[in-house]
């Protein structure tokens, strides 16, 4: 039985990579994945916020003393902690976990807006990252921004940061665009060599105590995988790249639902942080377990077989019918 798949044009031992978490920051934790099976991993993101941070403070310290008096016993200022800077102890923390493991490793940026911070991809690939995963999702809270404008945002960063780097781009999408297939299409032809289906941003809350909003991590579910199984399937074969199935993965199951729908891949996050390493282990296990039994040789034989290219029943991808679903739901 072969559960070898491609992704980013990079052969995997089986479908399942690790997303970016907590367990994807530190060496003893991707061990530990790797150990259980996992065929790639995606490390914590590096954000934008922390690169343009250290940014403006090496700024502050080449400017501060412009204008002094050219005797001056110091330039450091006391300000700059140059042991504690972010990029760079994650930039160091790649080189040590790519050295330690024989899996693939994927970085990962998070950031939206032109500047600095896009030279850091260029870096990451240095430092031994096998590919770049882009997150940037982006909440636009301005009345006066149109879609358009968010849209084109986006567009432009994935071709700044292409032009960076030679490794391959993986983009990390969003459901709310007003037309996600078109989107795809465009961040493709900007230089995105894989799609993320999809980001599964925070969750906001109102703490009444404090009376103060609050973020909260998105621990998902089974029950969030339809949306990454309606856009699997509708994008499959109509953008040229890789696809990978990012929220509501939790089982076997789920996994063979994805590539069924059209993806090359399955990220694992929610379960990993709730069961531990060990679940990619019984996840391969159920996986394995249900290809015997309904007598599948290999992950590319499923791949895309209940697409919409393939499926026989279009209007379950392609319509909001919620009338018909609680009908069918009563009988």
């Amino acid at each position: 039985m072969d559960l070898s798949t491609t992704l980013l044009g990079m052969k995997l031992k089986n479908p399942l990579i690790a997303s970016a978490s907590p367990l994807t920051g530190s060496l003893d934790s991707i061990r530990r994945l790797e150990d259980n099976g996992i065929a790639a991993v995606v490390m914590h993101s590096l954000f934008e916020e922390e690169i343009n941070h250290e940014i403006a403070r090496i700024d502050h310290f080449l400017h501060i003393h412009s204008d002094s008096n050219a005797e001056a016993t110091t330039y450091l200022p006391d300000d700059v902690a140059f042991d504690n800077l972010h990029g760079d102890h994650y930039l160091e923390e790649l080189r040590r976990i790519k050295e330690s493991v024989s899996i693939p490793l994927i970085a990962s940026l998070n950031g939206v807006s032109a500047g600095g911070w896009v030279s850091y991809a260029s870096k990451l690939e240095q430092a031994g990252a096998d590919a770049l995963e882009l997150n940037i999702t982006y909440i636009p809270t301005s009345v006066d921004m149109d879609g358009a404008q968010v849209e084109q945002m986006y567009v432009d960063t994935v071709a700044m940061v292409k032009e960076n780097i030679s490794i391959p781009l993986n983009v990390k999408m969003n459901a709310y665009f007003s037309s996600p297939a078109n989107m795809a299409k465009r961040l493709v032809e900007a230089g995105a060599d894989g799609l993320g289906i999809f980001d599964n941003p925070i969750r906001v809350d109102i703490d009444l105590e404090l009376l103060s909003p609050q973020r909260k991590a998105n621990i998902t579910s089974s029950s969030n995988l339809s949306e990454t199984l309606r856009w699997c399937a509708i994008l499959y074969k109509q953008v040229e790249c890789s696809l990978y199935a990012n929220t509501g993965i939790h089982t076997g199951e789920d996994v063979l639902k994805a590539i069924m729908s059209g993806a090359d891949a399955a990220a694992l996050a929610s379960v990993l942080l709730q069961h531990g390493e060990s679940e990619v282990r019984h996840i391969l296990h159920d996986i394995q377990a249900w290809m015997e039994k309904y007598e599948y040789e290999s992950i590319t034989q499923m791949k895309g077989s209940i697409s919409l290219l393939h499926t026989d029943n279009a209007s379950a991808y392609e319509r909001n019918s919620y009338m018909y679903a609680l009908q069918h739901y009563r009988r």
